[in-house]
């Protein structure tokens, strides 16, 4: 068809495995007189399902199933689709076009589909645009940061009819990124039930990207959502029938537009992360201070020299900056003091923030700065907009670092070496009067594994594995409060005494013994209520980093 993966992976074109497909095509169509509707329907992968659905209820008027309608953007797979569907026997109306064109006729009994994954960065012009004025046509504004399956699943819900089904794959960013909160909220009151299926395991091979299905019914004011946790598409398609039967817990944030992540986790351990402070004993980490993005270079491998190039290149003292080197594998203490800068320099670390003087380079620099020209250095969007070009504005120097890409944990760490700190971490600056508790122990203390949960909730987790927390997520992040750490001063320092008389210390152990000092002796936290948290931590790193292939238990 002239079709390659490349052009299905730029309008988001993801085919389904039959199974979820058929498993919910099975749920949502009820009735031999049901109509159904897949969006962007591909190769009618749906639509044949609810073909074979149809039939099987009794659906054969004339001979053909009928009901069925889809609409394409790609038309050679439109024209497949029709022609997939004609072969079995089955009558189809396909449109082709853009879903978003299509204007909403609330007479679908079933609206079912995989909707089409195309992240923001791309999902741009008259194409974001209809999107964005689709999903307000419900009630829902998204941001300029919705990917194309945010706006997608609120029109197609305006197709259904009052008691109608709606099924979608949707990628597990409804219930992690913040862009999905009104889409969250809008499922919970546009629907009286609504149900997620959770997978363990990968669904589409090769794709890193986590799956849900949604399944969602009738008209309004669902009191929270449902979570049926399976593992695998074997499994799914193993337990259909009780999936259909069994009426889960249902469970929501205490704030609706809070993010849904604990689903994630088995029933039995869902955490409402807001509750988790209601005492005060636990506190989001603004409350400690400010956490805010590091300085941007442009060119981290043009600005951030090693020890080696600065000798090369003959630059004095007077014109570089110490920062931590890129990246935060060398964060991995509880402090980075100026023993740890010099350790990391020697070792190849670029530590040299190049910055002369905006009026007077020396000739040395002058030479450097031509180099750069020569190399388009200049031209990078973060240089270009800035005078001169090659002076990058700096932030104030942090008192703690924050690690925002992780594999296992994020870990604040104490910036005893004084030393500035570019984007590839996060700066945190201690408000007044805690910021010496705050240098010595936060670091230390952040390691329990109510903290760490609460990572994984506010965090979102990325193909791959990893842990991301952005700034406006990482304020949300609940440390031990002031008064927790100050009333757990004494053994708070000698653990860490310990730790730095012993580096090597497994870090689930120094995590264990942060528990007992600050859950189980500070707060009295029962044994199962922690092993609760535990447990429920455990199992969303695991989730996590299963997708990287390089999963690792987590006590």
């Amino acid at each position: 068809m002239g079709d390659t993966q490349a052009l299905r992976k730029a309008r988001g074109a993801f085919f389904t495995p039959p199974v979820l497909s058929r498993f919910i095509v099975d749920w949502a169509v009820r009735t031999p007189r049901d109509r159904v509707l897949e969006p962007s329907c591909g190769d009618a992968g749906f639509l044949v399902a609810a073909a074979e659905r149809l039939r099987l209820l009794g659906n054969v008027g004339a001979g053909r199933v009928d009901g069925l309608h889809g609409v394409e953007l790609h038309a050679a797979s439109a024209a497949a689709a029709a022609e997939r569907l004609h072969a079995i026997g089955a009558t189809a109306e396909i449109e082709v076009g853009d879903f978003f064109d299509v204007a909403a006729s609330a007479g679908f009994d079933a609206v079912v589909g995989n909707p089409p994954y195309v992240r923001y960065q791309s999902f741009t012009g008259s194409a974001r645009r209809k999107g964005l004025e689709a999903a307000l046509a419900a009630g829902v504004r998204l941001t300029g940061l919705a990917s194309t399956w945010a706006a997608f699943t609120v029109h197609a819900s305006r197709f259904l009819t009052v008691d109608g089904r709606l099924g979608l794959v949707l990628p597990a960013e409804l219930l992690t990124v913040n862009y999905a909160a009104p889409v969250r909220d809008f499922l919970l009151r546009r629907f009286a039930r609504v149900r997620l299926i959770a997978f363990h395991e990968r669904v589409f091979p090769g794709v890193l990207e986590e799956v849900v299905l949604l399944l969602a019914e009738g008209s309004g004011g669902a009191a929270g959502f449902e979570v049926v946790h399976v593992r695998d598409v074997a499994a799914l398609e193993a337990s259909g029938p009780l999936v259909e039967q069994e009426r889960s817990p249902a469970w929501s944030p205490t704030k609706r537009s809070g993010k849904w992540s604990p689903a994630l986790v088995d029933t039995g351990l869902l955490v409402d992360h807001d509750a988790l402070a209601d005492d005060g004993s636990f506190l989001p980490l603004a409350h400690w201070g400010e956490v805010y993005l590091g300085s941007v270079t442009g060119a981290n491998d043009y600005f951030a020299l090693t020890q080696a190039d600065v000798a090369a290149l003959g630059i004095a003292s007077a014109e570089l900056l110490p920062i931590s080197p890129p990246g935060s594998r060398h964060l991995r203490g509880i402090s980075f003091n100026r023993a740890d800068w010099d350790a990391a320099v020697a070792a190849g670390g670029r530590g040299f923030l190049f910055r002369p003087g905006a009026d007077d380079p020396s000739p040395e620099a002058l030479r450097y700065i031509a180099a750069g020209e020569q190399r388009e250095i200049h031209t990078a969007y973060k240089c270009r907009v800035r005078r001169p070009w090659w002076r990058v504005p700096l932030v104030r120097a942090p008192d703690l670092f924050l690690t925002y890409m992780n594999h296992r944990y994020p870990r604040l760490v104490s910036n005893e070496a004084g030393v500035h700190h570019l984007n590839s971490v996060h700066g945190v600056r201690l408000r007044a009067g805690i910021e010496g508790v705050g240098r010595e122990l936060l670091p230390l203390a952040h390691l329990n594994s109510l903290s760490l949960l609460s990572a994984e909730v506010v965090g979102r987790a990325y193909g791959g594995g990893m842990l991301k927390l952005e700034p406006r997520e990482a304020v949300r992040w609940l440390a031990p409060s002031p008064e927790l750490v100050n009333a757990a001063t004494a053994p708070l320092r000698a653990l860490r005494a310990a730790l730095e008389g012993a580096p090597d210390r497994a870090m689930e152990d120094v995590i264990s013994a942060v528990d007992d000092i600050l859950l189980s002796d500070a707060l009295g936290l029962a044994g199962s209520g922690l092993s609760r948290i535990r447990e429920a931590r455990r199992q969303m790193i695991s989730r996590r980093t299963a997708r990287s292939g390089k999963a690792r238990a987590a006590h």
